[in-house]
Formats: structure tokens, sequence, C-alpha cells
């Protein structure tokens, strides 16, 4: 499935790096090094766990991902990726400034076949992220912290 995203991702290039330009405020270079750097994620990730014991591995079960700003393609992409490898449930909150770039990364996994149940959006602000963070049913959080500081 990762594979698959990737493949469709790339197919995709001018739809997805007008969204990162427009939402994100990247500059065009800057939106094709991160679309780049997804499709990386994804191909790691989906050759990653041959032979790394997974038959035996068990996933810690729902993880959140929280997003930043700065990256919102290309560190979503990778860590939601990772996590779904690993056989994770993945609970995802974009930043409150890129959602849409978040939701059309999600609609390619979605495509690519990964299950609406095993990645799902939360959008809202920094209380909905706060509020994954204290569930007892998160086992994991990862995070991605912005450069902006403010």
């Amino acid at each position: 499935m990762l594979e698959r995203a990737s493949d469709l991702r790339e197919a995709r290039v001018p739809q997805r790096l007008a969204l990162i330009v427009r939402e994100a405020g990247k500059t065009l270079p800057n939106a094709v090094g991160e679309l780049r750097e997804a499709v990386a994620f994804l191909r790691y990730h989906a050759a990653e766990p041959h032979g790394f014991g997974v038959a035996t591995h068990r996933p810690p079960g729902v993880i959140a991902r929280i997003s930043a700003s700065n990256l919102p393609l290309a560190i979503f992409t990778g860590r939601v990726a990772a996590a779904l490898a690993a056989g994770n449930t993945v609970l995802a909150k974009p930043a409150e400034q890129a959602p849409l770039v978040v939701a059309a990364a999600a609609a390619i996994l979605h495509e690519a076949g990964v299950p609406r149940g095993a990645l799902q959006l939360l959008f809202g602000d920094g209380r909905v992220g706060a509020r994954l963070v204290e569930d007892p049913r998160v086992r994991g959080v990862l995070w991605a912290v912005s450069s902006r500081q403010g």
C-alpha cells in the first residue's frame, strides 16, 4: 500500500505542488523537495519491514500523529508511513496552518489501500492534540515541532 501511495503521489505532482505552495507558503523548489522527501519516506517504509521480524512484532496499537506546519507533507508522510508499516492505527491531527496538505496526503494513502480505520484525521486547534496525548487508549505520540516559534 505504501509503495502504491508513492506511485500515486508521483503521478499527481502538479496538483500536490500547487497545494503545498498555496497552503503552506512554500516556494516551488521547496515544495518539490518536500514532495520528493515524502515519496522517499513511503518507499523506504514500504521496504523496511521485510526481514525485521515483523511476524513476531506486536505493534503498540493506536498512535497519535501531531503535525507541524513547516514540513506538512514530508514529515507527516514519514511518521505516518512508519507507524502504519509497523502495524499501528494512526490518529493524525494536522497543523492548523496546513490541514488541506495533510488531508490530500491521507486521501492518497486511503486510495492506495490503507483502511480508513487505520488512518484517521482529526482537525482542530491545539486542544484536539492535547486530548489525543491525554487519552489512555493512545499508546504512542509522534510529534513534529515546527521551527517557527511564536
